[in-house]
């Protein structure tokens, strides 16, 4: 076997927070090695290290046999060491192009020469299996094909080990078999790829070897071939895990209550960028007590639905109602204060202050809540409530004070989440709630879904992940092209049923 990457007795600290205490790690050469563990692990710290972002404070690091330890990202480029973060790089105003040849851009005497450059990217991109146009802005794109563009960016530039934090988490299925048939190709020719995923089913079948990571040291080191992702999720908990999709239909409420809905969408149309209607005439209602999942595959309308249904978009036509009240015309705080609340899609954009610590974070949008009779905020009241909805949520690192920039994309998922269900509500609008988080976190905030639902929240999910939508929902409705395209009973839903109408192939 021909070593790729090995590294050995790692460790890393931020502060009072340490990130990864003995780390160690060996790829072979043209493999795909899955690294998994919880959020907070030391995973993604010790793939930055690898690729030169962050020096280890101790330990060694070896690229095909040469010792690298603390080399810099140009020189792991150089290389051909690359890495797609679980975050965008990306920048909005840029088309896809010219992201992709961001500091590398092919010139024609002292101009860029953007023709040649479309063609070498355009060209990337259909070996690659991406389908793109490659003058389109980056900030038309949903969530999606901006992670293509990522992923494109990180290979036109040369990688021969291809590390991928999170690849999957905003793909369609479809997108995700195009991206194992890039990586299977990749690893075929070559190529050695390093892959952070929380998806253990992901991690099987795409995986030769897996390494796991638990509160920052390696425990455990095995083949793909044989292993379940029961065991997996064992070694990366310590202890069993009721993985999503495996709570039995029978605990589920068999009837929903038949009153009033705390939910009421009426003929909603909502203008979109690309298209004329990204949303466009979607009647739905929601009971207390209900869970409707959305299935479908991204860029259908969800996002716009969702941010017309919390107030981030104006509806030209058609009604929202909350608890029998209009709030079609409200704004967003005014919403909030009617019973609806909102776990965006994207948190960096919509749910945190990075800067900000965890408490405050905690508080976002209620901070008049916690003003003193001499309107300065109680601080002592906020870090109280904070270090309570910390033991509750199991938010790491649980120093209240520590900024949220400094919390694992899991972690800081969990911060958003917990504001969210800080309070009874009459509507939880629950967008990817589980993104990018690991296998022990997506069984808690599964459980407090389930515990709001029963204790009478009526509750909107929105996932890319079908399994998600199975293990929660109550009635399941498909949307494809802007529309509800069907909405049953999860009794009669199933991956088989469902998969047609999410692709159009059935209506």
């Amino acid at each position: 076997m021909t070593v790729a990457v090995r590294m050995t007795g790692i460790a890393k600290r931020f502060g009072d927070c340490v990130a990864v205490r003995d780390g160690s790690l060996e790829v072979a050469a043209g493999e795909i090695h899955a690294l998994v563990g919880e959020n907070g692990a030391g995973k993604s710290t010790m793939m930055r290290i690898l690729a030169g972002i962050y020096p280890p404070d101790a330990g060694t690091v070896e690229v095909a046999g040469g010792d690298v330890t603390g080399w810099s990202a140009a020189q792991a480029i150089s290389a051909s060491v690359g890495m797609v973060h679980q975050h965008f790089m990306l920048v909005p105003t840029l088309t896809i192009a010219e992201n992709v040849i961001l500091g590398r851009e092919p010139t024609r005497g002292l101009a860029i020469d953007m023709a040649r450059a479309e063609r070498e990217v355009a060209a990337a991109a259909e070996r690659s299996g991406f389908r793109m146009n490659v003058r389109q802005l980056v900030r038309e794109l949903s969530v999606g094909e901006q992670q293509r563009v990522e992923i494109l960016k990180t290979l036109v530039r040369g990688a021969r080990i291809l590390i991928l934090d999170e690849p999957t988490a905003v793909l369609s299925p479809p997108e995700v078999e195009e991206l194992w048939r890039v990586l299977r190709a990749l690893r075929d020719d070559g190529g050695t790829i390093i892959l952070i995923t929380h998806k253990l089913d992901e991690v099987t079948e795409i995986s030769d070897t897996i390494t796991v990571i638990r509160a920052g040291r390696t425990v455990a080191r095995f083949p793909t071939a044989g292993t379940s992702p029961a065991s997996i999720a064992r070694a990366m908990v310590g202890r069993d895990v009721v993985l999503a999709g495996d709570a039995p239909l029978a605990s589920r409420k068999a009837t929903v209550p038949a009153f009033a809905p705390v939910l009421d969408v009426r003929h909603l149309v909502v203008a979109g960028e690309r298209l004329s209607r990204a949303v466009d005439d979607v009647s739905f209602t929601i009971q207390a007590h209900e869970i409707l999942g959305i299935a479908g595959v991204e860029g259908n309308g969800q996002s716009a639905l969702i941010e017309a249904i919390v107030g981030l978009r104006r509806a030209p036509s058609g009604e929202i109602h909350i608890a029998g009240t209009n709030v079609t015309e409200l704004s967003v705080s005014e919403r909030d204060a009617r019973g609806l609340a909102h776990i965006p899609e994207d948190r960096h954009l919509r749910g945190l202050v990075l800067d900000y610590s965890i408490a405050d974070n905690l508080i976002l949008g209620k901070q008049r809540a916690y003003q003193n009779r001499g309107g300065a905020l109680d601080r002592g009241r906020i870090l109280d409530d904070a270090r309570a909805a910390i033991a509750v949520a199991d938010i790491r690192p649980s120093d209240p004070m520590l900024p949220a920039r400094a919390l694992s994309g899991g972690n800081q998922q969990k911060i958003v989440i917990a504001r969210a269900l800080a309070r009874q509500n009459f509507v939880l609008v629950a967008a990817q709630p589980t993104r990018g988080v690991d296998v022990g976190a997506i069984e808690l905030i599964h459980a407090r879904l389930r515990a709001a639902r029963d204790a009478g929240t009526g509750i909107l999910l929105v996932s890319a992940e079908l399994s998600e939508i199975l293990a929660l929902s109550d009635r399941v409705a498909v949307m494809y092209g802007g529309r509800i395209v069907a909405i049953v009973p999860r009794s009669e839903a199933s991956e088989e049923m469902l998969g047609p109408l999410m692709t159009g192939a059935r209506t």
